[in-house]
């Protein structure tokens, strides 16, 4: 029992320390003084000033766009890629091909953003496409790191697939295609979605990367901050910040829920 005891102090400091400033960021976005320094009462002002400020709401959405389109092809990628890695077995290249979906999670992200942007500048010259820097460039880069997460969730998933179902639906007839979409991609479904939802989040909280590969008029929400807190915090920056932590806090719960915990390896 002291042993536990021992244990559980250093990690009570430990994570009072990582969620105790979150806590403090929102009891003062309910701050009524316009000082981020002292509490003189409750007032929802600030949630108010935050829906009036236009900036901050366009950013919001673009990054809610781009979220949701980088999520949708990260997933379409990463599906693939763990499905491949989990049922082709020692396929010639495998090593390098799993190596090079592991990168991005290791890869520094500057590195990573810079060398997407010469990507994309390289492809511009060549082909004409993308044109220039936006939400569409934003989309596909935070496409490329997203993908490697749902490769983990998606592969960890299918190490765990009972294959006997996929060998009875093969017996009965079906084809390889119709084995995947009637009976692999149904039972792995749970674990696509919470690859998504996790891809979603990443891509919402992305400032390196998005720094690197956008243009003028798509700033994501994160720039946006970042830019503001240079010139001073504000309380709204604090009202913000505690609604994006619920809504993260809400999806990564639901992505837990319906991948069946932590991904394991």
């Amino acid at each position: 029992m002291r042993r536990l005891g021992r244990l559980l102090v250093p990690l009570g400091f430990g994570f009072a320390f990582l969620y105790l400033p979150i806590l403090l960021m929102a009891v003062f976005s309910f701050n009524d003084s316009r000082l981020v320094t002292s509490f003189t009462g409750l007032s929802l002002r600030w949630y108010a000033a935050l829906w009036r400020n236009e900036a901050l709401v366009e950013a919001a959405l673009l990054s809610l766009r781009i979220a949701a389109v980088s999520a949708t092809m990260a997933t379409i990628l990463g599906t693939l890629a763990g499905f491949a890695l989990a049922r082709f077995g020692r396929f010639r290249g495998r090593g390098a091909f799993a190596g090079m979906m592991a990168a991005p999670l290791v890869m520094p992200e500057v590195i990573t953003g810079l060398s997407l942007l010469l990507l994309f500048v390289a492809l511009e010259q060549a082909f004409g496409f993308p044109a220039g820097r936006g939400a569409t460039t934003v989309a596909i880069a935070h496409a490329t790191f997203g993908a490697a997460y749902v490769a983990v969730v998606v592969q960890a998933r299918l190490r765990d697939f009972d294959m006997s179902l996929e060998e009875a639906a093969a017996d009965l007839g079906a084809r390889p295609w119709q084995v995947f979409r009637l009976v692999t991609l149904p039972l792995i479904l749970p674990g696509v979605a919470a690859g998504w939802l996790l891809a979603f989040t990443l891509s919402l909280d992305d400032l390196v990367i998005a720094s690197f590969v956008s243009g003028p008029g798509a700033s994501t929400l994160p720039m946006v901050v970042f830019s503001s807190v240079r010139l001073g915090l504000t309380p709204d920056l604090y009202a913000l910040a505690t609604i994006t932590v619920v809504v993260v806090a809400l999806v990564l719960g639901l992505a837990l829920r319906l991948g069946g915990g932590p991904p394991r390896g």
